[in-house]
């Protein structure tokens, strides 16, 4: 058997990849897979948090021009009046609860709850007549506020 020979029965013989390769291959696509998908897992939390929040802020912006339309109003508004003065939650079924000053002209709280954290524990956020939207709940200690559910 010649040199030449024996190189060309080996190269016809060496086709596809060993068990090892496999096997490592395997190992590199998991070792990924574990680091990617807890990454993954935390964007969709913060996506949570801020359709929320976004949700606050445009609910404030049309409860202020809400207000400024019916200034007698000592009510806090249903979803439907809201929603002329463009208010349209990004979640369906929102939840978002309103404490409305009855006796204070102009002041209210409104609080929604977000779908994130662990097993789906809520997170709340709240926004005020005189703050942004940020983590936190209404004071309800005040007996001038009147409560409805949007």
């Amino acid at each position: 058997m010649t040199l030449t020979s024996e190189l060309s029965r080996r190269k016809r013989d060496d086709e596809g990849f060993t068990l090892i390769e496999l096997l490592v291959v395997v190992l590199i696509i998991g070792i990924l897979a574990a680091i990617a998908i807890p990454v993954f897992l935390g964007q969709q939390n913060q996506a949570k948090d801020a359709a929320a929040q976004s949700d606050l802020a445009n609910a404030k912006i049309a409860l202020v021009s809400y207000q400024t339309a019916n200034p007698t109003s000592t009510a806090a508004p249903a979803y439907a009046a809201l929603k002329t003065y463009g208010y349209t939650p990004s979640v369906s079924g929102n939840n978002a609860v309103v404490y409305y000053g009855t006796s204070t002209g102009g002041t209210f709280c409104i609080q929604e709850a977000s779908a994130s954290g662990v097993s789906g524990t809520a997170h709340p956020f709240a926004v005020t007549d005189s703050t942004g939207a940020a983590k936190g709940t209404c004071n309800t200690t005040t007996a001038a506020f009147v409560t409805g559910n949007w």
